[in-house]
C-alpha cells in the first residue's frame, strides 16, 4: 500500500484552472490542486467552457510540466440542462435550503446523468489502473457510478464543497435515493463540516438502510465507503503576505484617500441568493437608523461579482440589491459621504487583501454556506497589532471554527445591526484577543493541510466492495472525527 502514496492523481471538476489562468486570479483551491498535481504528476479533467452541436467525444489534451489537462466540450442543450438545470436549478437551492427556488425536471435529471456518463466515457481511456481519482462537487455526484460501470477499480474520492442538507430537506428531491447510491461507489466522501456528515449519515441509516461504523465507515448498496468532514482552508501565508505588502500599494492609498478617515466595513460575496445580501443591506440600514452616531463615520463596501446572470432569480436579486443600495444612499448620504458602495465586479486577490486589511469590520453573513473562505481570508489579512472584527453567520461552515467572530443569525436584521455596532465600538484589546483566537484556527487547517489530508486518507482507503455489517454499529448522529 505504500506505493499508492505516489500514484498519479486525477482531478475532475466542472471548470479547470489551466496554466493560462493568471495566478492572481486563481483561487486558493486551484492553487492547492495544481500543487498536488505537480507533486505527483497528474491529470486535470473538466469542461472546456465551450459548447458545440455534436461535440467530439474525446477531450482536448494539453500538458504543462508534470500536469496534463483534458477539456471536454459539451452540446449546448446538454450543458444547459446539466449545469443551469439540474446542478444549479435543483441541487444548489436544495443544498442551500432554498426549496422555494428548487426546480426539478426529469429532462434535466436525465441530462445530468448523461453528461456524467459522457465525462466517464471520455476519462476512462486516460486512466491507469493505480490512479487516484478525486472528483469535485455537486456537478459530478454520479461520476463514480459511471466509472465503476466502465470497469475502473482504483480509488475514487468525492468532495462536496457546498452544504449537505438534512434528511427532511433532502427528501424533497425526487432523485435523492439515486444520488446517495451514487456516493456509495466512492471510497471516500468528504464534506465540509460535522453537521453535514451527521445529515448524510442519518439519511443513510434511516432511509437507505445502511449501517454506520467507527470513523464514518458506511455500508450500503453492496459497498463499504467512508464519510468524513474535511473543513477546507486557505493559503494562509500567501494571503497574509499579500495583505502586508498591500499596505504600501497604490490600491491601499486610493482606498484610504476615498474613505477620508472613515471606518470601512467590507463584504465580498458572489451575487447569489444563498449569501443573504438583502439581509445584510437591511442590517446596515438598521444600524444607521438606530445608531445615528455611526452616520458619516462608517462606509460599507459590498463587492458582489455577477453570478449566473442568465438565471431569472439572480437577475431579480441584482435588481433588488440595486434598489436597496439606492434607497439607503438616497436616505443617508451626505455631499461628502456615501454610506454603501455596491460593486458588481471581481477584483484580483492582492486588491482584495488590501481591502480586507483596511476594513475594521468583515461582514460574512450568508443564509447558508459550505465553508465561506472569505471569512478566513479576512482574518488572515488583518494587522495583528490593530485587527478588525469578523461578523459571521452561524450558518457558514466557518462558524464551527472561528469562535472569535461575532456570530449572528442573518435572519435577525436587528440582531445583525447590534453586532455591527458592537464591532465598531470594540476596544483594541478585545479585537486582538478575538483575532488571535481566529488566526490560530485558520493556521491550523490550511488549504494544503486539507488537500494533503484528503489524499492521504483516500490513498489508505481499503478497496472493499462488501457491506457486511461490523460487530459494533455507531448511531449516525454520533460525532465523527475529522481526519486531517
Amino acid at each position: 500500500m505504500g506505493g499508492s502514496v505516489l500514484a498519479r492523481l486525477v482531478i475532475v471538476s466542472n471548470r479547470v484552472a489551466t496554466p493560462k489562468e493568471r495566478a492572481a486570479k486563481a483561487g486558493g483551491l486551484a492553487v492547492a490542486l495544481r500543487e498536488a498535481l505537480n507533486k505527483r504528476g497528474g491529470l486535470w479533467f473538466g469542461w472546456s467552457g465551450e459548447t458545440e452541436v455534436d461535440p467530439p467525444a474525446a477531450p482536448k489534451l494539453t500538458k504543462s510540466g508534470r500536469v496534463s489537462y483534458a477539456l471536454l466540450t459539451l452540446d449546448p442543450e446538454e450543458q444547459r440542462a446539466h449545469y443551469a438545470g439540474y446542478a444549479n436549478g435543483t441541487l444548489w437551492p436544495l443544498c442551500h435550503y432554498r426549496l422555494g427556488a428548487l426546480s426539478f425536471r426529469r429532462s434535466d435529471w436525465e441530462a445530468y446523468r448523461r453528461v456524467n456518463a459522457a465525462f466517464a466515457a471520455a476519462l476512462m481511456p486516460l486512466l491507469k489502473a493505480d490512479d487516484i481519482v478525486w472528483v469535485h462537487d455537486y456537478h459530478f455526484i454520479p461520476l463514480g457510478t459511471e466509472l465503476r460501470a466502465l470497469g475502473f477499480e482504483g480509488r475514487i474520492g468525492y468532495f462536496h464543497h457546498i452544504p449537505w442538507p438534512t434528511p427532511e430537506v433532502f427528501y424533497s428531491l425526487p432523485s435523492h435515493a439515486a444520488l446517495v447510491r451514487d456516493l456509495s461507489h466512492y471510497d471516500l466522501v468528504g464534506l465540509q463540516t460535522e453537521h453535514d456528515v451527521r445529515a448524510l449519515l442519518t439519511y443513510v441509516s434511516a432511509e437507505a438502510k445502511g449501517w454506520i461504523g467507527p470513523g464514518g465507515v458506511v455500508g450500503m448498496q453492496g459497498r463499504r465507503f467512508r464519510v468524513v468532514a474535511y473543513p477546507i482552508g486557505i493559503d494562509v501565508d500567501t494571503f497574509a503576505r499579500d495583505a502586508t505588502a498591500a499596505e504600501l500599494s497604490e490600491d491601499t492609498r486610493r482606498l484610504h484617500a476615498s474613505l477620508a478617515g472613515r471606518t470601512l466595513a467590507i463584504g465580498v460575496d458572489r451575487l447569489d441568493y444563498s449569501k443573504g445580501l438583502p439581509n445584510k443591506f437591511s442590517a446596515f440600514e438598521n444600524l444607521l437608523e438606530r445608531y445615528p452616531e455611526h452616520r458619516s463615520e462608517v462606509t460599507m463596501m459590498q463587492i458582489a461579482p455577477v453570478s449566473r446572470g442568465e438565471v431569472a432569480e439572480y437577475r431579480a436579486l441584482r435588481r433588488e440589491l440595486e434598489e436597496s443600495a439606492g434607497a439607503i444612499n438616497g436616505r443617508y448620504a451626505e455631499f461628502d459621504w456615501v454610506p454603501l458602495r455596491y460593486l458588481n465586479k471581481p477584483f484580483p486577490r492582492p486588491t482584495l487583501a488590501a481591502i480586507y486589511r483596511a476594513a475594521r469590520l468583515g461582514l460574512v453573513t450568508p443564509l447558508r454556506d459550505g465553508m465561506n473562505l472569505v471569512a478566513k481570508e479576512y482574518v488572515a489579512a488583518q494587522d495583528p497589532k490593530d485587527p478588525g472584527v469578523l461578523v459571521l453567520s452561524r450558518f457558514a461552515g466557518a462558524a464551527d471554527e472561528l469562535s472569535g467572530a461575532l456570530i449572528v443569525n442573518p435572519y435577525d436584521v436587528e440582531g445583525m445591526a447590534e453586532a455591527f455596532d458592537l464591532a465598531l465600538r470594540m476596544p483594541r484589546e478585545e479585537r486582538i484577543a478575538r483575532w488571535t483566537e481566529n488566526m490560530d484556527k485558520v493556521k491550523a487547517c490550511t488549504i494544503h493541510d486539507w488537500c494533503d489530508g484528503f489524499l492521504a486518507d483516500l490513498a489508505k482507503s481499503e478497496l472493499v466492495a462488501s457491506d457486511d455489517e461490523p460487530r459494533h454499529v455507531h448511531h449516525p448522529a454520533a460525532r465523527r472525527r475529522s481526519v486531517n
